[in-house]
């Protein structure tokens, strides 16, 4: 095997390859460390390496199984970690400047787990500051670039972890999702990505975020679907950190992925009730590939949902007039007063937007509020009457392919302007839902670039949409395309 194909092998070959030490972890790191050096200086998707870690975790899972000790679930396997979560004694800057020499002092729950599971750490993955926006780019690193078009966004916030898992340089890559930032680079940079049901995966920051915490969920971004459901596998379960977390399935997603439901009824939508435009050739992908779903006899039928429809069970002077606003409202307030006394200390070298939109927080009355907290009621409500018709919901995962580099949001999509965030509408519901959501890609634009397509399924349903998934891929794999550098 050539070192362009071990870069990009699945993960939980790798696993089976370095158990069997056919491959030592020893071997795969040091070759992915070179190609991270050669690499990285042209995308930046890392913004701190932790090569020393690597090596000494390597040889530590390598020596694990010349004893014959017990081996975790992603034994040896090399693996990135997003700059927003703690590693003992490693930066962790969030991406802004307040933190940029901050050295965390103990492990994330996600990362005490991954250590558990046999995880070889590479570095910490760039982002914007806080994950505040789909796009990656800060004050301290810079831009990351994607690295199917280098004058393009791999999106955000977990826009550095998907340019290097795209790119070669990390078979696993951990990232989070408050709005779509799991999704949003996934689609853009053709991975696939999965953000869990909601408490699926324990947040140790809950208590300080506010409703703000209760949109965001880890997960994984992957180059194969069995790859995600080896990392789901080794991550969910509940903790006392966390009140809303979940308990441990009595069953492994990665054991039941291969299995293909003999009945489903798949409903898709192109507009869940709040879009201003489509590209053409996201829209024309996703309908195609959604027709693949009838080679497994399944049922395929558009779908009536609308978020901003009110339901029989909301009551009272409510509506609804956008979606993305009550998505906003929430994060804005809840981002605002978590960011309150550190703007107060380094507002002036942190990035203005991110300060303007905290502010935005600081000046919504508790009625603007309020009322954000009943739609977002009804936003459930409608996502959970189409799951009473339907087994799995299909929407594109972004209204365009990625966008240049240098700015928040594209001004205008296939030739039409359109408002600040009009790209990203369908990804943001379903952290208000809670609703388990994943990006697959499913196509690709005249530009070279990756087309994803999102498939939701119901609550604590992960199973069935990493077996879609699974599905899609079978017949319509994408990972014959590799991103090419010169």
């Amino acid at each position: 095997m050539n070192k362009e194909d071990l870069y990009y092998i699945p993960a939980w070959e790798m696993k089976e390859k370095i158990i069997k030490q056919e491959l030592t972890s020893e071997e795969l790191t040091e070759t992915i460390i070179e190609r991270i050096e050669k690499i990285n200086p042209i995308i930046n998707a890392y913004c701190s390496t932790t090569f020393d870690l690597a090596r000494d975790l390597a040889k530590k899972a390598d020596t694990a199984i010349k004893k014959g000790e017990k081996l975790g679930l992603l034994h040896g396997i090399p693996t990135s970690i997003k700059d927003n979560v703690d590693v003992k004694g490693i930066r962790t800057t969030c991406g802004c400047k307040a933190f940029e020499n901050y050295i965390s002092t103990e492990d994330d729950i996600a990362v005490k787990r991954l250590k558990e599971a046999g995880v070889v750490i590479l570095g910490k993955t760039n982002m914007p500051a806080f994950g505040y926006k789909g796009v990656t780019d800060n004050l301290i690193f810079g831009a990351t670039k994607n690295p199917w078009h280098l004058e393009r966004t791999p999106g955000g916030s977990t826009g550095g972890g998907a340019a290097a898992t795209a790119s070669g340089l990390s078979p696993l890559t951990q990232g989070s999702d408050g709005g779509g930032s799991i999704r949003i680079p996934s689609s853009f940079c053709g991975l696939y990505g999965i953000k869990p049901t909601f408490g699926r995966i324990p947040q140790k920051s809950m208590k300080i975020e506010g409703n703000m915490g209760t949109y965001v969920q880890k997960g994984p971004l992957v180059r194969h679907v069995k790859d995600a459901a080896l990392f789901l596998d080794a991550l969910v379960g509940a903790d006392d950190i966390d009140r809303y977390s979940i308990p441990k399935p009595n069953y492994s997603f990665y054991d039941a992925i291969e299995e293909k439901p003999k009945k489903l009824k798949i409903g898709y939508a192109i507009d869940l009730g709040n879009l201003e435009v489509i590209h053409s050739e996201v829209e024309k992908s996703v309908l195609n590939a959604v027709k693949k779903f009838e080679e497994f006899n399944w049922s395929v039928e558009k779908s009536n949902i609308n978020l901003l429809s009110i339901g029989h069970t909301i009551r009272g002077n409510v509506s609804i007039g956008n979606y993305g606003l009550t998505w906003y409202t929430i994060w804005t307030y809840g981002i605002g007063y978590f960011l309150k006394p550190i703007i107060e200390e380094f507002g002036s070298v942190m990035d203005q937007e991110l300060v303007q939109m905290a502010q935005n927080g600081f000046q919504l009355t508790a009625e603007n509020i309020y009322m954000a907290e009943i739609q977002r009621e009804i936003i459930y409500d409608n996502v959970c009457r189409h799951f009473k018709e339907f087994d799995i919901l299909i929407t594109p995962t972004m209204a365009c392919p990625a966008f240049e580099l240098g700015v928040s949001s594209p001004t205008k999509i296939d030739g039409k302007e359109v408002s600040p965030g009009a790209y990203s509408p369908y990804t943001h519901p379903f952290n208000m839902s809670g609703h388990p959501a994943a990006s697959i890609p499913c196509g690709w634009s005249k530009d070279g670039l990756p087309i994803g397509m999102q498939i939701v399924g119901k609550r604590f349903d992960e199973i069935t949409v990493l077996q879609v998934s699974k599905a899609f891929e079978d017949v319509a794999p994408w990972q014959d395309k590799k991103p090419k550098f010169n």
